[in-house]
């Protein structure tokens, strides 16, 4: 007889614990391996890399970390070194308020402008993040009316009249836009115009002497809060009507739509430092005679024409991306333009048109320099005019154009940042 118990097959019934992978493959090595030794040509990139980084951080990092930041002068600074490699950090620790704030806001007055940034982040949250509560939305509706009194201080009454101009001109808008959306939309500014025009006649003229908030004139403020308050100004305005003449551009009126195409085309042709030229010298011939335009509101005019030029191509180019079937299905549903453009059209035309308008976005931000050039003293026309102009800093160069350069690299990348957080969301490549 045959031994059956010798023919059975063994089944394990415990599992085998795993093995732990090879050094090779797992860890730093690995990644290593994989990203910067994966071929030889590679090896050789990442070698010569690594030496032009040891080369540059040997001459800079002694630069800084032998950084003087207690001393009245240039020349001070140098006998701290005595003869050693650091920079003269102390420029920066004397004249930070300047770099900041500017030359001429009054030193007591700083915490409003610092407030007013504060406010910012509270009034683009509900904008920037869908998860918080719509009803947070009314600090964004209120924060331009707030942050101008802040900043400019005077009369509170200005802000009011402005907000009460604002809200009426939306309740018109709301009544005409039934019947025709360009009446409501004229409609509605006229209508907020008027009010804050009757309204800036009716307030008396020693109102600005008894307000809680010193007057702070346009030509005082300056530093690096004159670029934020430029970049975010001209930002916010430049969407809305970059949208506007995007949809002008296509518009099958002939009239609507060779007027947007005319002014899209004349606006990218010319130079932003032109316009900004235009805007010192030749802008303020075309208000009455009698007006005072300040230079501010000047220059915020020709950026947002200059950035919503380019934003209206770039939401163009959302919406021809978008399939015709879209449409069709707008008219299916029985919806009117403006339905089907804020419903069905322009929340896929914006979604696929998010990196080129953060990337416009970031190149108008760093622009926003170029005001230097018609005697605004932002925080390129401080560094280059008043502290660079003085004997105790003239020559002090690196540490001062670094400090500028580390603020905007902060602010641009935080805008960066978000943007790719925005696609992720949104899903922008899976429409």
């Amino acid at each position: 007889m045959t031994d059956t118990s010798q023919s059975v097959a063994f089944v394990r019934t415990a599992t085998i614990p795993p093995s732990p992978p090879p050094a090779m493959e797992t860890g730093a090595v690995k990644w290593m391996r994989e990203n910067l030794f994966s071929s030889i040509p590679y090896s050789i990139l990442t070698l010569v890399s690594l030496y032009v980084i040891f080369v540059i951080l040997s001459g800079v990092l002694p630069w800084i970390f032998n950084g003087v930041w207690n001393a009245s002068n240039l020349a001070e600074c140098r006998e701290i070194l005595d003869g050693a490699t650091g920079a003269c950090f102390a420029v920066l620790k004397e004249r930070w308020p300047q770099l900041i704030f500017g030359l001429s806001y009054p030193a007591e007055e700083y915490w409003r402008p610092g407030l007013a940034f504060l406010l910012l982040f509270f009034a683009a949250a509900p904008v920037m993040f869908f998860d918080l509560p719509r009803k947070m939305l009314i600090i964004t509706l209120l924060y331009p009316f707030i942050a101008y009194w802040l900043l400019w201080g005077g009369t509170i009454f200005v802000p009011i009249l402005a907000l009460v101009g604002v809200v009426a001109g939306y309740m018109v808008y709301q009544r005409l836009v039934a019947g025709s959306f360009a009446a409501g939309f004229f409609g509605g500014v006229a209508t907020a115009f008027v009010i804050w025009y009757i309204g800036g006649l009716l307030i008396p003229e020693g109102a600005s002497e008894n307000a809680l908030l010193v007057p702070v004139a346009s030509r005082d403020m300056g530093g690096f809060m004159l670029n934020m308050m430029l970049g975010v100004t001209c930002v916010s305005l430049s969407i809305p009507i970059g949208i506007v003449l995007a949809l002008g551009r296509q518009s099958s009126m002939p009239l609507i739509k060779w007027i947007c195409v005319v002014f899209i085309e004349f606006i990218r042709g010319v130079p932003l430092i032109t316009l900004l030229f235009v805007a010192s010298v030749m802008l303020a011939y075309f208000f009455p005679p009698e007006s005072s335009v300040d230079l501010f509101l000047r220059v915020v005019i020709m950026i947002t024409m200059f950035s919503a030029a380019y934003i209206a191509e770039v939401i163009r180019g959302g919406l021809a991306a978008l399939p015709k079937g879209q449409y069709e299905a707008a008219d299916s549903l029985g919806l009117d333009y403006p339905q089907a453009m804020r419903l069905i059209i322009l929340p896929q035309a914006l979604k696929i048109s998010i990196p080129g308008i953060v990337n416009i976005a970031v190149g108008l931000f760093k622009d926003t320099v170029l005001v230097s050039v018609i005697s605004m003293f932002d925080i390129l026309g401080m560094i280059r005019g008043p502290i660079l102009s003085t004997t105790a800093w003239n020559g002090v160069y690196w540490e001062l154009l670094g400090f500028a350069s580390l603020l905007f690299f902060v602010t641009c990348y935080g805008i960066s940042q978000y943007s790719q957080w925005l696609e992720r969301r949104l899903a922008t490549d899976h429409r």
